[in-house]
């Protein structure tokens, strides 16, 4: 493990010029999985570094605006996650489960070859002294098959769950929480021999990849790949996170790095009305899994229609006009500045996006969740067995469900208990200029090795 107290020195400027670096960046082109680390690229930027970010097209403006150098991924590796159906077909009507091996090894595993491809020539024209990667962006897992003294440092930007196959945990993707003993173990042995059948086409896949790009087969699954990275910079911090204590991967917690910016998503005309005078129940589907409003921002609008609540709905991007006349306990705007909402809000309703719940975390705030596909099953489970919020274990929950959940976590503290030891945790949190120290420590053992090699 790396010496967390490291995380939160400082480097005086004149010492960040003399060991002035160069990053590279690369993530899937979702907006999930980017945008989480645009604060880790600014922060070295800002410092003086020079950073290159390898995504999909439309990332340009957020990439630029984050002082980093946007470069395109290869047409064949990207796309645009807002209709990501069309590319991807194949993942209409499937299970929760399914959806996840469809998704993993076509949208993310499958462009891996050509991902590489495209690091390998970045780094022909210029060298750098760290790459950073998504947990999803498969390049990464071809890159730690190769020496370390023919490759930079690795490093897993962890915007998602953390997925490492430890003892006591169940398969990633089923939302289950951990479970030890005898019982534990039977019940794993049994679902990970599931899993292994279903998640067999994407290890073909990743077997693939890896001999087009290596011309060898690999030496590690493609789904375990992340734990022979350099080390895992998670964006949450341990009470959100399951233990694992047999681990041998080098995980360093460094907290939810991202902020919702004022200036971006502005306060609506109705802000006054959250004057402290009645609870304030907050509902979003986040910003890709919106189009159909009916999973979640429409039955809770149904199901405190009645209520002395106010109801904040964020659409994501929706048209306001889209949801119709509403009841007069409701307000409603496109995006809304969180940092500014949260302390405001009572409880917080959402599918299960990991940075929108930590969102809510970071200001103590409980969570509802009727988690949606992809990583969703698993932030939910989380928000359970942490102790912070409901797990409704369905996309579309009935309005009385809802009214059951939210009155549930009104009349039992411990769930805001829960989540105010969870935020007084990412308070704490080194963030990003933690991660930027851990960039620092190594880089200084990959030189140390060299020199000493």
């Amino acid at each position: 493990m790396v010496n967390t107290a490291l995380l939160y020195s400082t480097t005086s400027a004149e010492d960040r010029r003399e060991i002035m670096a160069s990053l590279l960046f690369a993530s899937v082109p979702v907006h999930g999985h980017l945008t989480p680390l645009l604060p880790l690229a600014r922060a070295l930027v800002e410092r003086g570094d020079h950073v290159r970010f390898l995504t999909g097209a439309r990332f340009r403006d957020v990439v630029a605006a984050a002082g980093a150098e946007h470069v395109p991924l290869p047409a064949d590796a990207d796309f645009d996650d807002r209709r990501i159906g069309d590319r991807f077909p194949g993942r209409e009507g499937l299970s929760p489960v399914k959806a996840i091996a469809h998704d993993i090894e076509h949208v993310f595993v499958r462009p891996g070859a050509s991902q590489f491809a495209a690091i390998q020539h970045l780094l022909e024209d210029e060298p750098a002294d760290a790459i950073v990667v998504d947990p999803t962006f498969a390049a990464g897992a071809l890159l730690v098959e190769l020496p370390p003294a023919e490759r930079p440092p690795v490093i897993v930007g962890g915007a998602l769950p953390l997925n490492l196959p430890e003892p006591g945990l169940a398969p990633f993707g089923l939302g289950l929480p951990p479970r030890h003993g005898v019982s534990g173990a039977i019940r794993n042995h049994a679902l990970h021999a599931l899993t292994d059948r279903l998640f067999a086409p994407v290890n073909a896949a990743g077997r693939e990849i890896g001999r087009r790009a290596l011309g060898a087969e690999p030496r590690f699954p493609v789904m375990d790949w992340m734990r022979h990275a350099d080390a895992i910079a998670q964006l949450a911090v341990e009470s959100f996170e399951y233990p694992r204590p047999a681990t041998d991967a080098r995980v360093v917690f460094i907290g939810p790095a991202s902020v919702s910016d004022a200036r971006v998503h502005s306060r609506p005309e109705w802000w006054p009305d959250l004057d402290g005078a009645r609870p304030v129940i907050h509902v979003t589907q986040g910003t890709l899994a919106n189009d159909d409003l009916g999973d979640l921002v429409l039955p809770t609008i149904e199901a405190f229609a009645d209520s002395d609540a106010l109801v904040v709905v964020a659409t994501g991007g929706v048209p306001v006009s889209s949801l119709g006349a509403l009841p007069e306990n409701v307000r409603v705007a496109e995006f809304l500045p969180y940092d500014e909402l949260l302390p405001l809000t009572t409880v917080m309703i959402s599918n299960g996006g990991y940075g929108g719940a930590q969102f809510a975390l970071r200001h103590g705030v409980p969570l509802v969740v009727a988690p949606g596909q992809e990583d969703k099953i698993e932030v939910a489970a989380r928000v359970a067995w942490s102790g912070a919020g409901v797990n409704l274990r369905r996309q579309r929950p009935a309005p009385a469900q809802l009214r059951r959940a939210v009155d549930r976590v009104l009349q039992d503290p411990s769930y805001r208990r829960a989540a105010e030891r969870i935020g007084a945790d990412i308070a704490a949190a080194p963030g990003a200029s933690g991660f930027a120290a851990l960039v620092d420590i190594l880089i200084a053992e990959r030189t140390l090795a060299g020199a000493t090699g």
